[in-house]
């Protein structure tokens, strides 16, 4: 049998692998690149994951393996990696950023971790090997500089007179803890927070960004539709207590977002566990027909590690709530892809969401 005809039936084994979460093949989905076959019957080739915290690669893995090795005179298969976060090319239309999709984490209410929730996500999906920015949206109470271990320092201004984000954790972050005296007061109304929110996107030298997470004020106030106003939002994720008040709360979120016409990514339920109960979030989800991105459990080195400036998934990633914001993270980045790709490539989100 010739290269070439190997090499295509190679390519119809890969075409009958379905990506999980899209449920198309992985041919049809352009993932597979540079197949090579060698003299020793061994199949080599890339699959181009829609991220790098891909929750299923084993499982692809695995699917493409039994597929190729299918194949009369193929020996073995080996498989590298590589991933391409979609564009929402929305953002581009109204930005002049690189930045490929914007997360807004939002909850009902306060006193529900947000921000913790926020950071550690943000976090883990850039200990993934994503780009990542964090913008601290929660103009009149910015919490992010103290979670993540800096204090009240002015960024520096570029040779482009743009603010130069710090950088921790592997991240790119801005606050206006950085920016403003964190003794004194803020009293601003809906147009200066507009506008703050609005410069964090165009004053800030981001750069390159797969995934631009959004640490919201709780409620359904000015910051919110700002927001909403100033950037086209990839999805929303909505933060709960597993207690029936939260998730009043939480709901009447959901519902804004919905107005404004921004997808829901899903349903984070935080402080799982004895104090608050268990379960009201991911009811919640089940109830508003959203994705259940996870639980992360109520535990005292989550609460440490925000006060100590040292989130969880990086101090104790091996602790389980440590776990548990990985996991979260695997889900959003999953989400996010579906929600883009679902848009560019025509695939019906209720046929995806099964």
């Amino acid at each position: 049998m010739s290269k070439q005809n190997l090499h295509d039936q190679v390519m119809a084994a890969l075409g009958t692998v379905i990506e999980p979460e899209l449920h198309r093949d992985l041919v049809t989905l352009n993932m597979v690149r540079d197949l090579e076959i060698g003299d020793d019957g061994v199949a080599r080739f890339t699959i181009m994951l829609t991220t790098p915290a891909c929750p299923l690669k084993d499982v692809i893995y695995q699917t493409a393996k039994a597929a190729v090795v299918r194949v009369p005179g193929i020996q073995d298969v080996e498989i590298k990696w590589s991933s391409n976060v979609p564009t929402d090319s929305r953002i581009f239309g109204r930005l002049e950023m690189p930045v490929r999709s914007v997360i807004a984490i939002s909850s009902g209410k306060g006193g529900v971790g947000k921000s913790t929730v926020a950071v550690n996500l943000a976090v883990a999906l850039a200990r993934s090997g994503a780009r990542v920015g964090l913008m601290d949206a929660d103009i009149l109470g910015p919490n992010i500089p103290k979670m993540i271990g800096l204090g009240f320092e002015q960024p520096r201004i570029g040779p482009n007179e743009k603010l130069i984000p710090f950088e921790v954790f592997g991240l790119k972050v801005m606050s206006m803890g950085f920016l403003a005296d964190p003794n004194t007061p803020m009293i601003w109304r809906g147009p200066m927070l507009h506008s703050a929110i609005r410069q964090f996107f165009t004053d800030v030298e981001w750069g390159e960004l797969d995934y631009m997470v959004v640490d919201l004020p709780p409620g359904t106030g000015d910051a919110q539709l700002s927001l909403a106003q100033s950037v086209p939002l990839t999805g929303a994720i909505i933060v709960t207590q597993p207690q029936s008040v939260a998730v009043d709360d939480a709901r009447r979120g959901l519902a804004m977002f919905e107005k404004l016409n921004v997808p829901i990514l899903g349903v984070i339920e935080n402080m799982s566990g004895e104090l608050f109960g268990e379960g009201g979030g991911e009811t919640f989800a089940e109830e508003r027909g959203v994705p259940f991105l996870g639980r992360v459990p109520l535990a005292a080195n989550v609460r440490q590690g925000g006060d100590n400036g040292q989130p969880v998934v990086v101090e104790q990633p091996d602790t389980p709530a440590g776990r548990a914001f990985q996991d979260v993270a695997q889900r959003v980045a999953a989400r996010v892809s579906v929600q883009l790709l679902s848009s560019q490539q025509g695939i019906p989100l209720n046929i995806i969401n099964k």
